[in-house]
């Protein structure tokens, strides 16, 4: 079995190469080709934490792949990170156990790509402005995902600690991002010039007025995935024009604004207009003016990391990356 850490993944597989993968497995389950039962999730309610567990399979590929994924929002003051996770890739057709992954950065990523993905779809193809609300560890990449698809000229980094927001910025630049910056406190002023939102925290109340919106602004929401989260609040749902999800059997239990926007009787889940996955195989159209708001939601799914881990493997093995063992 092949080891591959963080830093060799970090290395060697890109934001451009989860969007290509993630794409690929997104068109997969539409052709009905990825298994992927629902994932389990346990809380730790003393540590406002929880562990997933996650499987899926490419039917076709003859792979399979699980993810244990724990997140401790407190962990950071002790020194450890946030998320942490491995990913235990194996072959379908006979069982082998093929490579153990660090999978923290390999979340992070495929998210990252689902909102680069849901982006390119739905948001202006002049979108200029990216306000990143919420300035934590999986922003990074949910940043990077646009960067990826849009010409975005200035990001607005959003939080009320300046000094967050700050090394969030710093982290940018040395990465090799080079668009403009602003640190902002005020969460309103930041939405209102934004053609793009990206909400990544781990939120129990709405993060901004959706009165704040302009026409034809786009929101990527990936922070929230257990019932009693909320992101973005009522208004934002009742004004998107379309609302797209990773997947819905998950967002259905899982994604607390639309849960209670339902529960409360201002929306339905049969409002949904589709899947991220009928967007890539053209199954619905994306934007069609340039006055619609649009959501995307993401709870995340095993098989996005089924699609990274997959390729991770390709390129540690030609690149001849990662430690062999024997288990």
């Amino acid at each position: 079995m092949l080891i591959v850490n963080e830093q060799q993944i970090i290395n060697t597989y890109l934001m451009k190469d989860a969007i290509q993968d993630v794409t690929e497995v997104l068109k997969g389950k539409e052709a009905k080709k990825i298994a992927s039962p629902h994932r389990t999730v346990i809380e730790f309610p003393p540590y406002e934490a929880s562990a997933l567990y996650m499987p899926s399979a490419d039917l076709v590929g003859e792979v399979a792949a699980v993810k244990v994924v724990t997140i401790f929002p407190h962990n950071p003051a002790n020194g450890k990170a946030t998320t942490q996770g491995v990913i235990l890739l194996s072959d379908a057709s006979n069982g082998e156990h093929l490579a153990m992954l660090n999978a923290s950065y390999l979340t992070r990523l495929r998210t990252g790509a689902l909102s680069g993905i849901a982006t390119n779809y739905l948001a202006k193809q002049d979108a200029k402005v990216l306000a990143v609300i919420g300035t934590g560890a999986m922003a990074f990449e949910q940043v990077l995902g646009v960067l990826a698809v849009r010409p975005i000229e200035l990001i607005l980094l959003v939080n009320r600690n300046l000094e967050k927001a700050k090394a969030f910025g710093e982290k940018l630049k040395a990465f090799g991002v080079q668009t403009a910056y602003e640190l902002i406190e005020d969460v309103a002023t930041a939405v209102r010039q934004a053609d793009i939102i990206n909400c990544a925290t781990r939120a129990n109340e709405p993060v901004f007025d959706g009165d704040d919106l302009k026409a034809g602004a786009h929101v990527n929401g990936v922070g929230s995935y257990l019932p009693h989260m909320h992101e973005v609040d009522l208004t934002t749902i009742t004004r998107a024009a379309k609302i797209v999800v990773d997947d819905l059997a998950g967002v259905k239990e899982e994604a607390g604004e639309l849960i209670d926007a339902e529960e409360r009787g201002k929306w339905s889940f049969e409002q949904v207009y589709g899947e991220i996955g009928q967007l890539v195989v053209g199954a619905i159209k994306g934007r069609e003016n340039k006055e619609e708001i649009t959501f995307f939601k993401s709870v995340g799914a095993a098989y996005f990391d089924l699609a990274v881990a997959k390729g991770v493997y390709a390129k540690a093995k030609e690149q001849q990356i990662g430690t062999e063992i024997d288990v």
